[in-house]
């Protein structure tokens, strides 16, 4: 509403409403007497009084008309001054609109600039990103292009050192070889001329014989014959009673079964029948078939090299016994199993594992717990664990604890009654925190990791728990800690890690062995299982590090058993069983060499080992509770025993060096020395094949797969 209107409403309006209003009921009034004086006037005069009435009428209405007059002016001026103030509230309302619009003209034209000014601030801010960005990029492009560059030029220096190795391997042992047969033939060259010597010596010393005795017998014959002495002649040995048909003169062999049964000390082959040396008829050709194809056969897969040894050890420990003889019996088995179904190769660790009870595998985690925080008597040292008195492990012949194929009558184990001692283990040297062990025909080490697994730790304490068990809880820096449970003979029944989380990762149980049933302290299980059958191409079940260095050891590590898993084993049942072994694949360090006599890995060789450490920490990041076994192994040269240890320490070496450089957990390696046992290269001589370190990837053999995660 303007301003006009507004003081029309308020002030004119009302004026003049009420002299409308006032004047009808005013003129009313005037004319009543009016009326009746004219009523009466037809009768008689008008009166002064009516007259004065009348003329007071008259000035009455002469003053409404004044007023009316007066209101219509000011009616007039007030409709005049509205029509003012209301054209002055116009032009000053026009004014302050052209104003607002002039304000709000130069606000939208500084918006209107700010926001040309921000878009123009933003798009030079995006177009530097950008450029940040690109230029970045272009950094990491050069920076991984010269990171490639870096690795393919490490990779090729690698390369070439290695072979600069080999070459110098090559002419070392070529020389070897050259500086052996000059020595042979030096050898063998004194040796004639010793020969020859001895030969004119003896053939001297026998003419002076034969001179002596012939002056004897001439002063015999001189002498009268009463005075010839009865049974007093000189015995006479002749060239042919003195010497060898072949001229030498060592002395005689001893009669065939004579020889002294050999010892735990030495670890030679007990007295008795030779084993039948084992004997390739198969053509190189035909070794490399069957090493592409295993499953095509029922042979022993052999390698496909010169002299090369049975690819499984479990076959390799039988032809340690039994020769070509047991060849056949175990070709004839697996040729039994094959016209059995076909069970199909497992396609991941879970399917790889037989089948675990349902309420078995739900109790696994309060067992588990239960026995984390069982109470138990904390002791001060770290315990000293028990030997292990008794064994299935007799001449690698023992099934379900039943005694075949052996010489010895009698010679079993019936309920863990040992009927003689050939079951018996004893206990052939302690070396460091090494046990060498005599059992039946066989040494073994047993070594300690303890040490291994303690090392940078905080705090270390033990406790004694029920059913001759001990507790070992190590605490590392961040809260970490790593606890085990062993058992009497310091065979690790459970391991878990507690991480800073507080989330715990099993790495070692086996639920059906926790209650340690009734059976021998040292125990191979796998004598109870038939032959395996290799049904994967070789290179898919062996990878050697010098011979197939761009091999994706993660891809390799990570597939599952190449056959079934009957239940979860201990790790020391595994350790102690090349059959349980042979499920699992395995990657020959070759790469790694080590001096004579000497467990040290030289930094040098510590760098071939970077991708295998680098597929290790992908598996552990995939899951923390893997289990690796590092195996250590040696050539034929020097003694079981000695050979036994230093394989130990190497293979502890090993693991020490994957943690030290690479990051590796201790408590996710497992090592085991095997000594000679287990020869790649059938051969008695120095073979560096045979000296290697191997890893195995062996988590679905000691641990339910699901209870990991």
């Amino acid at each position: 509403m303007t301003f006009r209107s507004k003081l029309f409403a308020t002030v004119a309006f009302p004026v003049l409403s009420a002299s409308l209003i006032a004047t009808p009921a005013l003129a009313d009034a005037l004319m009543k007497p009016f009326e009746v004086a004219q009523d009466s006037g037809e009768q008689a005069q008008p009166s002064e009084e009516e007259l004065l009435q009348q003329r007071q009428a008259e000035e009455q209405r002469a003053a409404e008309e004044e007023a009316q007059r007066q209101a219509e002016e000011q009616q007039r001026a007030a409709e005049e001054e509205a029509q003012r103030a209301a054209e002055e509230q116009q032009k000053a309302a026009e004014q302050e609109a052209q104003r607002q619009a002039e304000e709000q003209q130069k606000a939208a034209d500084e918006e209107a600039q700010r926001q040309a000014e921000e878009q123009q601030r933003a798009a030079e801010e995006e177009a530097q990103r950008a450029a940040e960005e690109q230029q970045k990029a272009a950094d990491e492009e050069a920076q991984r292009a010269a990171a490639e560059q870096q690795k393919a030029a490490d990779e090729e220096a690698q390369r070439q050192a290695e072979e600069q190795q080999k070459a110098a391997d090559e002419e070392a042992q070529r020389a070897a070889e050259e500086q052996q047969k000059a020595a042979d033939e030096e050898a063998q060259r004194a040796a004639a001329e010793q020969q020859k010597a001895a030969d004119e010596e003896a053939q001297r010393q026998a003419e002076e014989q034969q001179k002596a005795a012939e002056e004897q017998q001439q002063q015999t014959e001189q002498q009268p014959a009463e005075e010839q002495p009865v049974e007093q002649q000189p015995a006479i040995v002749t060239d042919e009673q003195q010497q060898p048909a072949d001229g030498s003169t060592a002395e005689q062999p001893a009669e065939a079964g004579t020889e002294q049964p050999a010892t735990a000390e030495t670890g030679e082959t007990p007295a008795g029948e030779p084993v039948p040396e084992v004997v390739d008829t198969l053509s190189p050709e035909e070794k490399q078939a069957i090493a592409e194809d295993p499953g095509k056969t029922d042979e022993t897969v052999v390698l496909p090299v010169e002299n090369g040894a049975a690819v499984l050890d479990s076959d390799k420990d039988a032809d340690n016994t039994g020769g070509r003889m047991s060849r056949e019996e175990r070709r004839k088995q697996r040729e039994e199993l094959r016209a059995q179904e076909e069970v199909p190769l497992p396609a991941s660790d879970d399917s790889a594992q037989a089948e675990i009870p349902q309420e078995v595998r739900e109790a696994v985690p309060q067992k588990i717990e239960a026995a984390i925080k069982e109470e138990g008597q904390r002791v001060d040292a770290a315990p000293v664990f028990a030997v292990p008195e008794t064994t299935n492990i007799v001449n690698n012949t023992v099934i379900n604890n039943t005694v075949i194929n052996n010489n010895t009558v009698n010679n079993t184990v019936n309920n863990n009654t040992v009927n003689n001692n050939v079951t018996q283990v004893n206990v052939v040297e302690t070396i460091d925190n090494r046990t060498v062990l005599s059992v039946g025909n066989q040494l073994i080490v047993r070594g300690d990791d303890r040490p291994r697994l303690r090392r940078d730790s905080e705090e270390v304490y033990y406790d004694e728990l029920a059913r001759g068990r001990t507790r070992e809880t190590i605490v590392r820096p961040g809260g970490v800690q790593i606890i085990t449970i062993y058992n009497r003979y310091g065979d690790v029944i459970q391991r878990s890690r507690i991480g800073r989380d507080g989330r715990e990762y099993i790495l070692v149980y086996a639920p059906e062995l926790e209650d340690d049933a009734p059976r021998p302290d040292l125990v191979d299980v796998g004598y109870e299982l038939p032959p395996m059958r290799l049904r994967i191409p070789l290179r898919d079940y062996i990878v050697d590090t010098s011979s197939d260095p761009d091999r994706d050891y993660y891809e390799f590590l990570s597939e599952p058993p190449v056959e079934r898993v009957e239940r979860v084993y201990t790790i020391n049942e595994v350790k102690q069983s090349a059959r349980l072994r042979d499920k699992v694949r395995r990657i020959d360090l070759d790469t790694v060499t080590f001096a004579t006599g000497s467990a040290e890995v030289p930094m040098s060789q510590a760098r071939t080992l970077r991708k295998v450490a680098e597929a290790m920490s992908k598996i552990l990041d995939k899951d923390p509770g893997e289990t690796f076994l590092i195996e250590g192994h040696t050539d034929a040269v020097g003694s079981d025993k000695s050979n036994l240890v230093l394989s130990d320490r190497r293979a502890d070496s090993v693991a020490s060096l994957l943690t030290e450089v690479y990051g590796i957990p201790p408590e996710n390696l497992q090592t085991q020395g095997y000594g000679e046992r287990f020869l790649k290269v059938r051969t008695q001589s120095a073979e560096q094949q045979n000296r290697r370190v191997t890893i195995r990837r062996v988590t679905t053999l000691v641990r339910p797969v699901a209870s990991a995660n």
